[in-house]
């Protein structure tokens, strides 16, 4: 079986959640390739030991260009905060690799779309991460949609929330200073897993109304002082869509500061005829709303494994988590690398990411100017402004 060699950039906890995918790709029932982790790079020595336990990993370095370098990698997948993301992943790119990459694909819109061209120049696979449509509820949500069994879609909701900032006396990181994480904050964060399928179902918005907040703006620094937090640490997006040609609101919310959620992923969307949601919360659950003699229902029904895109040795009736929807999106990018996806659910494309940074550039000009803005993606050569 053909075999396909990863290098990871950035060993810190994705790169570790990565690892782990590899290491166990052989659960995988009947998949087209196998996938080796080979060669790993941090700048933090003390990180990359733990990698020394990857029986197929061969080289570790603080060097990335020693990574890249290496003709025993065929794809690199890159986990670093967003200010870096333009020059390593061209960088990437330039060196004849494949590249899985990181939300949010760029510090902000310029750099996403310098990476998404820098990829069709160089004739590259490149997809972005977003793990949590690939769980099986979020699957059975688009086939719910597609299905025609809603009627007319009149609402939609989506949203990723956390609570963790709500401790301040946690530690500022990268993602909590906007020179590192990107002036969209909360929405360079999370917006990415939010978008995902609303943009593959083609619910591309055409205008917002953001209502940003920046909640705790002080943390201590690690060092016995205290550092200033400038990023958002929510956004609450109302946006509209069109929908087989009518407009239709939708809902997007990114939040670090959600009081009661620990990493809640939801989807919903309603019909004339019926209606359709989804959350993390109750990860087997999904709920399905139709009307039968007049009568307004909401059903229940608890999912398995088997719903997974990607079969694998896991019986059916077990429940999927997150170490399972991020080894099934890697499963897709390795899938779609090879021209093996088909009709299946894939990755974040480049265009997809650019498209979510043309929302989150209008959500801040919406939030600065307490306006509705149009979401203008003209500059991507092959749209028109709406």
């Amino acid at each position: 079986m053909k075999v396909i060699k990863v290098g990871i950039i950035g060993g810190g906890l994705m790169g570790k959640e990565a690892a782990s995918a590899f290491g166990r790709w052989f659960v995988l029932n009947d998949f087209p390739v196998t996938v080796e982790l080979k060669a790993v790079c941090d700048l933090n020595g003390q990180v990359l030991d733990w990698y020394r336990n990857v029986p197929t990993v061969t080289l570790l370095t603080t060097d990335y260009k020693e990574l890249l370098a290496s003709s025993d990698i065929d794809v690199v997948y890159v986990a670093l905060p967003h200010n870096l993301h333009k020059d390593y992943y061209i960088e990437v790119l330039e060196a004849g690799k494949d590249l899985l990459a990181e939300k949010p694909f760029g510090i902000d819109f310029d750099a996403a779309e310098e990476i998404r061209k820098a990829a069709i120049r160089l004739g590259r696979f490149v997809r972005c991460s977003s793990e949590m449509p690939f769980l099986p509820g979020p699957q059975r949500v688009i086939s719910e949609v597609q299905s025609g069994r809603l009627g007319e879609i009149i609402e939609v909701s989506a949203g990723f929330l956390h609570s963790s900032d709500l401790d301040r006396s946690k530690p500022i990181n990268w993602k909590r200073q906007n020179k590192f994480c990107g002036e969209i904050g909360v929405m360079g964060d999370l917006g990415m897993h939010v978008l995902h399928i609303p943009l593959r179902l083609g619910w591309k918005p055409y205008q917002v109304y953001a209502q940003l907040q920046k909640i705790i703006t002080e943390r201590p620094d690690g060092k016995g002082g205290v550092a200033f937090c400038d990023t958002w640490n929510n956004a609450t997006l109302s946006t509209q869509t069109i929908i087989d040609g009518k407009q239709v609101p939708m809902a997007l919310e990114m939040k670090r500061i959600a009081p009661g959620e620990t990493n809640t992923w939801f989807i919903e969307v309603m019909g004339t005829e019926g209606g359709v949601k989804y959350s993390t919360k109750d990860t087997k659950t999904l709920w399905t709303f139709h009307i039968n003699n007049g009568e307004q229902l909401w059903q229940r029904t608890d999912l398995g494994f088997k719903g997974v895109i990607f079969p694998t040795i896991t019986g059916g009736i077990f429940e999927p988590g997150f170490a399972d929807c991020f080894m099934q999106m890697l499963a897709a990018y390795f899938a779609e690398r090879e021209g093996a996806l088909s009709s299946k659910f894939g990755c974040v494309t480049p265009q997809e990411a650019v498209d979510s940074h043309a929302l989150f550039n209008a959500a801040l000009t919406s939030q600065k100017n307490n306006t509705v803005e149009k979401i203008s993606y003209t500059k991507l050569g092959m749209y028109e402004k709406v």
